[in-house]
């Protein structure tokens, strides 16, 4: 059984929610930058990818206007946004902060 995304956003930790595109250049440079945080931060953290592409009506529901955008929810909240790439260090400084 897949689980629906509210599901997901709403597990009992925080997810890292990467909306990219096939075709986006920027997003290609940040899929190895998210891979190394992932096995930094392990299970702590839970990320997953959405394709604008194919997921248009949840990218509308969060105003993705540009990608990549990467949003950050704790208990179903959001609690950071940005878009555009980040360095692997700005991420791992910022999900420490908005986690512990």
């Amino acid at each position: 059984m897949k689980k629906s995304f509210n599901d997901i956003i709403n597990s009992n930790k925080a997810v890292l929610v990467d909306f990219s595109a096939q075709w986006c250049g920027p997003c290609k440079v940040l899929a190895p930058i998210l891979k190394e945080v992932k096995n930094e931060v392990g299970d702590t953290v839970k990320i997953i990818k959405i394709d604008v592409d194919k997921n248009q009506p949840l990218s509308a529901m969060y105003k993705v206007m540009g990608v990549p955008t990467l949003i950050l929810f704790v208990d179903g909240k959001q609690v950071w946004r940005q878009s555009g790439v980040m360095q692997k260090q700005e991420l791992l400084s910022m999900l420490q902060a908005k986690i512990s």
